[in-house]
């Protein structure tokens, strides 16, 4: 006979597995150095008055945009926008770019015809495998964009960006909660320090 599902002991084990995943990236000293790195990169960027482009598929997709409305409206308090655009917002573009072009290349086009050198690009992908976030990768470089990657535990093997967070699962649902923490982290670093 089956042991009975029951709804309060699987809410129980999924948060349970979700800290104990945030329990090791606390100790992983290269989760805590990228974010570092990444945030102090948009810094940069932002200050020499460049722009943050964001892409991902999905739920990677939400999160971009989640990403950028933080940097354009606000995270923890009033202050002036910051320069951000989610490339996954346009359907006019996006239907036409991939009808014309395909899907692979649906970001990339948009990067190209949009980012200059010194603006960073930033692509969420859960599984690291996404075609059309890798070749924005390979494009940022062509561009002398800088570049950041936002994947599961597989990485972006194929085509690396600049700065690579990785997160330890191949879980989906839990790799994107992460992705969500993981962004929020860099969005609150990013606003201290431009305006603190």
């Amino acid at each position: 006979m089956n042991k009975k599902f029951t709804t309060k002991e699987y809410v129980k084990a999924s948060l349970s597995k979700t800290m104990d995943l945030l329990r090791d990236l606390i100790n992983l000293d290269d989760y805590i150095f990228n974010i570092q790195e990444a945030s102090q990169l948009i810094v940069d960027s932002i200050s020499s008055n460049h722009t943050i482009y964001l892409a991902g598929n999905g739920g990677s997709a939400a999160q971009s945009q989640h990403f950028a409305a933080e940097l354009v409206s606000r995270f923890n308090f009033d202050r002036n926008p910051l320069p951000a655009v989610a490339l996954t917002t346009d359907t006019s573009v996006l239907t036409a770019v991939s009808n014309d072009y395909g899907y692979e290349k649906v970001f990339e086009r948009q990067l190209a015809g949009l980012a200059q050198k010194g603006d960073v690009f930033i692509g969420f992908s859960t599984s690291g495998t996404s075609k059309n976030i890798l070749n924005c990768f390979k494009k940022a470089r062509e561009m002398k964009l800088s570049s950041i990657g936002i994947s599961g535990e597989v990485g972006m093997k194929e085509s690396r960006p600049d700065i690579l967070i990785s997160i330890p699962s191949q879980n989906t649902p839990l790799i994107q909660e992460i992705h969500c923490i993981t962004s929020h982290l860099i969005c609150d670093i990013v606003e201290k320090t431009i305006f603190n």
